[in-house]
């Protein structure tokens, strides 16, 4: 029988076998109908033993490439529908093999297929199958096909590494500002920097110990306005006259007279 149509998952492909054991690795051949009787379609298909229906996929997922979204049994004298391609024969279909039916297949990729064929099943012409839709008759058999909604593939999300997680503006817990974060981050940084474990952090001046002059050192000790005795206080006043220039020599050597040409 064909895959199980409780999988709910589209087929790839259906197509005929001149036996059962013709149909290649990864085909399910429909050998009996649903009333139990052999579903071998008659020598009319080219072959001494007859043609069986077969199919591919129906298994639990989606398949990545094109998926069956329709089926249709049109006699020989219909033109091909847009879109549709003829069912495939394994093996190669002989010549001269009369067919008044021709099974003809849509294939569409996963990606844009909304509904596709879940299931195909065999049974007499006078039987009606629920929840199937007939395609069509051949042989002394109606073919019917079962379709259901398409899941599509769902990506897997794609683990955050630890580095990434340091760098979010908002903490995964407590949902902190961002701001806050960024403070923390900042201090921790800067702290960081200045760890005298860090070799990267020291600077030039860290080990040396911090003196005054001798100079400064006993006017320091003796009070904290000795150091001020020294100062001398200037006012605008006393800059502006210590540093008053009037440009003399300048305005004077502008003022001259270019000599008279003879």
């Amino acid at each position: 029988m064909a895959a199980a149509a409780a999988d709910e998952a589209p087929l790839t492909g259906v197509a005929w076998a001149a036996a059962p054991d013709a149909a290649p690795a990864g085909w399910t051949v429909i050998g009996v109908t649903v009333e139990g009787a052999a579903a071998s379609l008659g020598k009319g298909f080219g072959h001494k033993s007859g043609g069986y229906l077969c199919v591919s996929g129906g298994r639990a997922q989606a398949p990545p490439g094109p998926v069956v979204t329709d089926v249709l049994v049109l006699s020989d004298r219909s033109p091909q529908p847009a879109g549709y391609t003829r069912a495939p024969e394994f093996p190669e279909p002989r010549p001269g093999g009369s067919r008044k039916k021709r099974l003809y297949v849509k294939l569409q990729p996963v990606a844009d297929a909304d509904t596709a064929v879940v299931d195909i099943k065999l049974s007499s012409k006078s039987k009606t199958l629920p929840h199937y839709t007939k395609a069509g008759e051949m042989g002394n058999f109606a073919i019917w096909c079962k379709k259901g909604p398409v899941l599509k593939p769902v990506p897997k999300p794609r683990s955050i590494s630890t580095g990434l997680k340091q760098l979010s503006l908002q903490s995964p817990d407590s949902g902190a500002p961002a701001a806050r974060c960024s403070i923390k981050r900042a201090a921790s940084q800067h702290e960081a920097l200045y760890d005298t474990s860090n070799i990267y952090g020291l600077s030039a001046m860290d080990g040396v110990p911090f003196t005054l002059h001798p100079k400064f050192d006993s006017r320091l000790r003796s009070g904290s306005n000795a150091l001020l005795t020294d100062l001398n206080v200037k006012s605008l006043a006393d800059i502006e006259a210590e540093y008053n220039y009037a440009f003399v020599v300048e305005k004077t050597a502008a003022a001259r007279l270019p000599p008279s040409v003879c």
